[in-house]
């Protein structure tokens, strides 16, 4: 269902201009990670599925997402699951290193907002791949935000960064605070080279 849906979605925002997809080759060929992606609108989210294919991605969305059927059909269909963001419980952190567990890719937007401000990042991308021991791909997405910008054929573009892992020799802890600082740093910077 995922395929199909996902041919579906680029057939109609092929419409609009074709995503440039920059550094594609650095993503890794086997094995389980996190992809974390900056976040303005839902056309990001739409253009990261399908730029990474065939690779699937399992995404954590906020539940309010899941309470319209159509919608809810929809994110399910793309592998999304719901997560509380007011009040995150255990199955934030379960349900995707279940996901990792079973060699499946989780894809996590951490700046937990569609706004172009500048926000920190959240630390849920981080405890998920230190806690599911995987690496997180850093990636950057420049265009259309929303139905309105579609319209306007603002030229969508997309870049993937290096892989992050645990440094090692460092607790998970110590490691946590510095792949926070070093994921908001290569977001930003990927984010530059695609302005």
């Amino acid at each position: 269902m995922y395929k199909f849906a996902a041919f579906v979605v680029k057939m109609f925002l092929s419409i609009f201009g074709r995503v440039k997809v920059l550094d594609k080759e650095k993503l890794p060929k086997s094995g389980s990670y996190v992809i974390a992606c900056t976040h303005t609108g839902f056309v990001d989210i739409l253009w990261l599925g399908i730029a990474t294919l065939p690779t699937e991605i399992h995404y954590m969305a906020k539940k309010e997402l899941f309470q319209n059927k159509p919608l809810k059909w929809l994110m399910e269909s793309l592998h999304a699951f719901p997560v509380d963001r007011e009040n995150p419980g255990p199955s934030a952190i379960k349900t995707p290193r279940k996901l990792l567990k079973e060699g499946k890719v989780v894809g996590i937007f951490p700046s937990g907002t569609r706004s172009s401000e500048d926000v920190p990042l959240k630390r849920g991308a981080v405890t998920i791949a230190v806690h599911g021991d995987v690496p997180i791909v850093p990636a950057a997405y420049v265009g259309p935000n929303n139905f309105k910008d579609l319209f306007k054929r603002i030229k969508p573009r997309l870049i993937y960064g290096e892989p992050i892992h645990l440094p090692e020799g460092m607790s998970k802890k110590e490691g946590m605070e510095v792949l926070m600082h070093q994921l908001d740093q290569e977001m930003r910077s990927l984010q530059s080279k695609i302005q």
